[in-house]
């Protein structure tokens, strides 16, 4: 029951990854007016690495262990 549930938690977690792939590439594209997205991906990504990056070495420790986790399949 517990393999079946990770599954369900990996297949979601690549299926984030892949929409968030995609608004990036939509941006990149179409700029930032792209209608049906509804919110500015690449900046939320941006803010993302600057909020890790401001907390240093914490920040650095916790994409290393995000990254841990999900390389673990």
């Amino acid at each position: 029951m517990i393999d079946k549930a990770l599954g369900w938690i990996r297949s979601l977690t690549e299926l984030g990854l892949a929409v968030i792939a995609l608004g990036v590439v939509l941006q990149i594209i179409f700029g930032a007016a792209v209608p049906f997205l509804g919110i500015d991906v690449v900046a939320a990504v941006v803010s993302l690495v600057k909020q890790l990056g401001a907390e240093g070495l914490v920040g650095l420790v916790s994409v290393w262990v995000l990254w841990g986790i999900y390389s673990k399949k």
